[in-house]
């Protein structure tokens, strides 16, 4: 007679990513039910507000159930998938083993969550399948993350997109190219065309929403500006750019003006602090971890160059270039995310002259680097043309006074006017 006992079952809960994120959206399954994974074997990808994270598995053996559907947003400490010993099916009454009853398993890099189980289903989500009901989960059409997002918002079934990229995964723009062909080429006398689009607040643009909400109403911003002449700082960059430290790499005003801003702050410590308001005391720090805004598929990210008061201008120049790479591809994990002291933003690269950026939630201040152009000086009683920018600077003025602000932007503005001063 064959052995009808019940097979030991372990169930795999979203863990808790770090920086106080409570969900994650599902964004692909890396396995199907039937499937034998390995122990850190990547399962599942999952976005949260601040990164797309790939979760290895804590067991090893056959899938059972997938608990979620791509395009959940899952709560931590909900299940996600349940794992059976090798070679294990489907089996009625089978329940978790011990370690799957607690409040998830800890992986390399991830925190314990601290949030109870939760078994709740996110509104209009798929029921979690019974492990006796494999045969419901259908094969996952092969989609890049942001092609399943895209089709999410344009309303298009992937099963229904041809692929053309490397294997025949689906691409954003063959999801465009199957909701363009399904529209009809013209409106019908009595159709009603769309008024609006609705898009769910979540991932990015929620993280975003909640973090300058957060600070404009708890921090009370006060941003001034300087417009100064940057020509021997332009002719510096040009010099660099020329010789064979910075082969290779995209060497940008930013990167100066960040360099700048760093070691002014040596100076100015008080830009380079924070306010706690729970135990009242103000923080102030003696290192710099610099974030740098920057414009993603995703929205705005800030990622963050840890020990920045370390490096030279060189230095700085391949760690911006790679974490606004890293960024834009979307692999930025929530580390790379978090613990900026002080941030830099650049409008000038969309041509704007100026802004009033909103502080990041913790810290005293960020600069805005305005376009670069050239525009008429005077230099020694004569109008020039010279290579001119304006700059901002949002501080928070229960940290920094009218005047250690002024000052400071002052001495960064006088340093960009003469750089050898700093080099």
């Amino acid at each position: 007679m064959a052995d009808r006992s019940p097979q030991p079952l372990h169930e795999f809960r979203l863990p808790d990513l770090g920086e106080g994120l409570t969900e994650a959206e599902l964004v692909s399954w890396s396995v199907a039910v039937g499937d034998t994974v390995a122990l850190n074997q990547v399962i599942v990808q999952v976005e949260t507000a601040k990164a797309v994270v790939e979760l290895p598995s804590p067991y090893a053996g056959t899938v059972l159930a997938l608990l979620a559907e791509p395009g959940a947003t899952v709560a931590v400490g909900a299940p996600l998938i349940r794992i059976g010993e090798p070679g294990a099916g489907p089996a009625e009454g089978s329940e978790p083993g011990p370690e799957a009853s607690g409040s998830g398993s800890v992986l390399v890099g991830y925190g314990p969550t601290a949030a109870a189980p939760s078994r709740r289903r996110t509104p209009g989500a798929a029921a979690p399948p019974t492990p006796g009901s494999a045969a419901s989960t259908p094969v996952r059409p092969d989609a890049k993350p942001s092609a399943r997002k895209l089709a999410r918002e344009l309303g298009v079934d992937l099963s229904e997109v041809p692929g053309s990229g490397a294997g025949g995964a689906i691409t954003t723009g063959d999801v465009r190219a199957c909701h363009d062909a399904a529209e009809p080429s013209a409106p019908q006398p009595d159709a009603t065309a769309a008024r609006e689009t609705r898009t769910p607040i979540r991932g990015v643009r929620k993280q975003t929403a909640d973090a300058v909400v957060r600070s404009a109403f708890t921090a009370p911003h006060v941003t001034e500006f300087l417009t100064v002449d940057v020509t021997a700082s332009m002719d510096l960059l040009a010099t660099l750019r020329a010789t064979p430290a910075y082969t290779g790499l995209k060497l940008t005003p930013l990167a100066l003006v960040a360099r700048v801003l760093v070691a002014m702050l040596r100076a100015h410590p008080a830009l380079n602090s924070s306010w706690d308001e729970e135990r009242q005391e103000i923080v102030t720090r003696h290192y710099v971890n610099l974030g740098i805004a920057a414009a993603t598929p995703r929205g705005l990210l800030v990622p963050t160059i840890r020990d920045a008061h370390l490096m030279g201008l060189l230095e700085l120049t391949r760690a911006i270039d790679d974490l606004a790479e890293t960024a834009r591809a979307g692999r930025a994990t929530p580390t790379d995310l978090s613990g900026a002291t002080v941030s830099i933003t650049n409008v000038g690269v969309f041509g704007v002259d100026a802004g009033t950026p909103i502080l990041g939630p913790g810290q005293a201040a960020i600069l805005c680097l305005g376009a670069i152009r050239p525009r008429p000086w005077v230099v020694e009683d004569r109008v020039v043309v010279r290579q001119v920018v304006t700059l901002g600077l949002s501080f928070d003025h229960r940290l920094v006074d009218g005047e250690q602000g002024s000052r400071f932007l002052a001495d960064v503005g006088a340093t960009l006017t003469d750089p050898l001063t700093l080099l």
